[in-house]
């Protein structure tokens, strides 16, 4: 459980930017959220980003990030079979979280420093080198196989991945992302998605003695499956201690709403509009 003193120390600066991917609210991607109902858990985080995630000009999913620890607090997005393909060897940043004039479009990082070789781009975002020689695995929030391309894609952009611990990234939390995919493609016409991460209070990805990335203590998802009427049809959630121990627990939406109210000074309140019932 974090303590009201670490809570504290998510400090940065809101970006209250209202054009492109770096927005005020999420009302340019809102269909990403179930009925349009975007949780509060995370929103009022000082240093917290909106983000309609933008890739070949239009949008994929949303992200909320979180600019003092550089990694996402959710992402959210609904499901697509996958097609496949789109395994990218590029990966993206956010270019309106270094200048809010730059285009909104996610760009790969190498490239961006190449148009820009005097500006540094990490200073509200996590880098692709931030990652190397880490011992942790870029570990996508919204997972690429839950899309078909383009939209696959656009989940290699570093405002959707965490530092995650390579067993638990290719092992425990694999297997619950393709049970996933398959239960959505059997059981839902359509189905809600959000995948976040708890930032530890501590550890941190450093680079030439500086804490570049926070490492995070749990990762989580949830989901709300409906049917062609748009009537819920069943929910879930699961969560797991980032290590490892390589375990993933499953639970009820209820239970996940205690489980991260354990790190929160506010009211987490509903994820989904009216618990996805």
């Amino acid at each position: 459980m974090l303590s009201a003193g670490f809570l504290c120390v998510l400090i940065g600066t809101f970006l209250g930017l209202n054009q492109g991917d770096v927005v005020s609210d999420f009302s340019e991607c809102l269909k990403y959220f179930y009925k349009g109902k975007v949780p509060q858990w995370g929103s009022d985080m000082p240093g917290a980003a909106r983000l309609c995630q933008r890739f070949q000009n239009r949008f994929h999913f949303a992200t909320l990030y979180d600019t003092h620890h550089r990694i996402a607090v959710y992402s959210a997005y609904i499901f697509e079979p996958s097609n496949g393909g789109g395994r990218e060897n590029r990966w993206f940043v956010e270019p309106q979280l270094v200048n809010q004039n730059w285009a909104g479009e996610m760009r790969e990082g190498y490239r961006l420093e190449q148009d820009y070789p005097d500006v540094y781009l990490g200073e509200r975002q996590a880098l692709n080198e931030d990652f190397t020689h880490s011992g942790f695995d870029r570990g996508h929030l919204n997972p690429n196989g839950h899309h078909a391309v383009p939209s696959r894609n656009a989940t290699f952009t570093l405002t959707n991945v965490v530092p995650q611990n390579p067993k638990l990234n290719q092992n425990s939390w694999a297997k619950h992302e393709s049970m996933l995919a398959k239960m959505f493609s059997a059981q839902c016409d359509k189905a809600y998605v959000l995948v976040g991460a708890i930032p530890s209070a501590d550890n941190w990805i450093v680079k030439n003695n500086v804490k570049r990335v926070n490492i995070p203590e749990y990762i989580w998802n949830v989901y709300c499956c409906i049917d062609r009427n748009g009537s819920p049809v069943r929910s879930g959630a699961a969560f797991a201690l980032n290590t490892e121990q390589n375990v993933v627990e499953q639970c009820t939406l209820s239970e996940m709403v205690s489980f991260l109210q354990q790190y929160s000074n506010t009211p987490v309140g509903e994820l989904f509009q009216n618990q996805c019932q």
